[in-house]
């Protein structure tokens, strides 16, 4: 069955949610979207989700895999259990959207210029970058009557005017800000970013999903880190927290006073917490405290087109989806006995119904978590690996220690402030220099 890559937001409402196991999570009960003047796409933030329980949580939009015609399936990843709170420049489709009275200057429909039009429904579409953005807006015209309903029309976005346009200056830049964020990788963004007066920050953050925020986090230094971070309010700065990848949390965390940490660890989530917890107990200096919780694991008896599967998920780094772990259940770090791993490499070279455990490398040994960062250093240089397994002393996986993670600690503090020296034009040839 194909997934769905545009729908309208009424069709969304009621809509199963599932975990990637088909589990079913809640119901969909709105549309979260940033609004921006035409000029710029009006993204849609995530869907807010009303559990069994009748609590209401916010589910990020990048955290979904597909839309199907009857059901949203879910990628790999925790999804936050807090109650949904609504945060400044948010705005909901079914609460503040439909319903409201716009103008419309399509030139395909002048029946209907200089007219109120009421929002009926809004189309939302998935971009090539996986984002989803408001598309279309279909209006009417008449209020419906007894069996009467009443006349549709559907306009592109660009031609729909009267929702929230009479933004300030302030807000204008503040959202432009925003947006060209969006298009950019955190990497590029985080110098920007800090280079931002203090109220242009708040502004700025007051606005952004914390899945954007957390990303952008990630590529500062522990420092700057650390000074962002307390610049949000607490509950806000755990919801951040638990965006982020555990290790990068563990080293932003220790970089703040003990009193500080500990309050903000009591607000995590505890799955999310628990992992973050482990790591700041290993020394700064080891590869406990570098490694990440969260690789790819899987039993042996799953296939290569599991594996495989699991290795394209988009939101993985890099290093982290080059090798698979395999282990005794559970799979959860620190997880059963650690049997072996595979390379993408080998895994793409195997036929898709092979069962992983027959495949395994008998002969890359592990680093463990007290190894020092010199140790792993030689490890990535004498294999020829980015990703490497660290375990226990009782052969359980913990988790996996990147190269980029590595690097960022062996590197001098301030190299992200000094960032990457662009290639220079060469002024003479080598004739001329002959």
């Amino acid at each position: 069955m194909n997934a769905v890559t545009r729908v309208y937001a009424g069709r969304l409402a009621g809509m199963v949610v599932r975990s990637p196991d088909a589990e079913p999570i809640g119901r969909v009960r709105d549309v979260v979207v940033m609004m921006h003047g035409h000029e710029h796409d009006s993204r849609v933030l995530g869907l807010i989700v009303a559990l069994p329980s009748k609590r209401r949580i916010f589910l990020p939009m990048l955290r979904v895999a597909t839309i199907e015609p009857q059901e949203i399936v879910l990628a790999s990843g925790q999804v936050s259990m807090r109650s949904y709170q609504p945060r400044e420049g948010e705005t909901t489709i079914s609460q503040d959207i439909i319903g409201a009275k716009v103008h419309v200057d399509d030139p395909e429909l002048e029946n209907i210029h200089g007219k109120a039009v009421e929002v009926a429904d809004v189309e939302l579409t998935r971009t090539r970058s996986r984002d989803w953005v408001i598309s279309k807006i279909a209006v009417s015209a008449n209020k419906s009557t007894f069996g009467r309903r009443p006349t549709l029309y559907v306009t592109p976005w660009k031609y729909v005017h009267g929702l929230g346009e009479t933004a300030t200056s302030q807000e204008q830049e503040t959202a432009k800000l925003r947006s060209q964020f969006e298009e950019m990788r955190p990497a590029d963004v985080a110098p920007l970013f800090y280079n931002l007066s203090a109220d242009q920050r708040r502004a700025v953050t007051s606005g952004m999903n914390d899945e954007q925020l957390a990303d952008i986090l990630q590529e500062l230094s522990e420092e700057r880190q650390a000074e962002l971070i307390e610049e949000l309010a607490i509950e806000r700065a755990a919801d951040v927290l638990e965006e982020m990848d555990p290790d990068d949390a563990a080293d932003l965390l220790e970089e703040l006073p003990d009193a500080t940490a500990d309050v903000l660890l009591e607000l995590m989530d505890p799955e999310d917490s628990a992992p973050v917890r482990r790591l700041m107990s290993f020394q700064p200096d080891t590869v406990g405290a570098l490694m990440t919780s969260d690789p790819l694991v899987m039993t042996p008896q799953r296939t290569v087109a599991e594996a495989l599967a699991m290795a394209r998920n988009p939101d993985l780094p890099t290093s982290l989806s080059s090798m698979v772990f395999v282990v005794r259940p559970p799979t959860a770090t620190p997880t059963g006995t650690y049997l072996g791993c595979l390379h993408l490499q080998k895994l793409l070279r195997e036929p898709p119904s092979e069962l992983i455990g027959g495949l395994l490398d008998p002969d890359l040994p592990p680093l463990y978590a007290d190894d020092m960062q010199e140790t792993a250093a030689r490890y990535f240089a004498t294999y020829n690996l980015v990703c490497g397994p660290v375990l226990d002393d009782d052969g359980h996986l913990l988790g996996a220690v990147a190269v980029d993670d590595l690097l960022d600690h062996m590197l001098p503090e301030d190299w992200r402030e000094t960032g990457i020296r662009p290639a220079q034009p060469a002024t003479t040839t080598p004739a001329q220099e002959a």
